[in-house]
């Protein structure tokens, strides 16, 4: 499994960002097997985390022309600065209550 981890200072929050975000959450679950897409913005930070069965699927999803555009647009209009990381996971422990 691996990890996606976006970071960003956001520089716009529009209704246009919250509708694209949501697609692309819809999409990267829906068609590119996603796992797991979690997301948190304390302004001005964002940090998203997706879970990934392959680095396949990984590449699959960033070069989807929708995925593209959003990347487009969030670097010309909604973030001042990003970061990608992509990471295996070589351990989890869960603990349920």
């Amino acid at each position: 499994m691996y990890v996606v981890i976006f970071r960003a200072k956001v520089r716009v929050q529009d209704e246009a960002y919250s509708r694209v975000a949501a697609r692309m959450r819809e999409l990267a679950l829906s068609q590119f097997g996603c796992l797991e897409f979690q997301a948190v913005t304390e302004d001005p930070d964002e940090v998203a985390l997706s879970y990934w069965p392959n680095e396949e699927a990984i590449r699959a999803w960033k070069s989807h022309p929708e995925h593209v555009l959003a990347q487009q647009t969030g670097r010309e209009r909604w973030y001042a600065s990003y970061s990608v990381q992509v990471a295996a996971v070589t351990r989890e422990y869960r603990v349920h209550a």
